[in-house]
């Protein structure tokens, strides 16, 4: 998979939760738009790897996580983010939304509508996650 189709797969698993949100389908909808920015960020690091290059083994290691916050480092992005949070109240909001987010959440069935309306209004917002992380990768 490369950047490009880490890319589609973000606007695509946006579409989807967008899909399930309107259909009440709360679970998926909050699953699948983790699942985005987790995408988007691997697409940010996608973005550092070079045609031809050896993969670094730890790079490698390291971008195989669920972990929105550990790919954030690993993406590089970490203290642009930190100073574009501080500079920026609705980036720090939404932040708080998406980085609890984690893998296990495909297995849990009591998410509420507000919770997933919260997530992807967090990520898709003006001053959401998904726009900023867009301009990086």
């Amino acid at each position: 998979m490369n950047r490009a189709d880490l890319q589609r797969v973000t606007r695509l698993r946006v579409q989807e939760a967008r899909t399930l949100l309107s259909g009440g389908r709360f679970p998926g909808a909050h699953y699948l738009m983790g699942y985005a920015v987790e995408c988007a960020l691997k697409a940010c690091v996608a973005k550092q790897t070079r045609r031809y290059d050896f993969p670094d083994k730890k790079l490698a290691n390291d971008v195989y996580t669920h972990d929105l916050e550990k790919l954030l480092h690993v993406a590089e992005l970490t203290r642009v983010f930190e100073a574009d949070r501080r500079a920026n109240f609705e980036l720090k909001l939404s932040w708080a939304i998406v980085k609890d987010w984690s893998e296990e959440a495909r297995y849990e069935t009591g998410i509420t509508g507000s919770q997933a309306r919260d997530l992807y209004s967090a990520c898709t917002r003006r001053n959401g996650v998904l726009p900023w992380v867009r301009k990086r990768w």
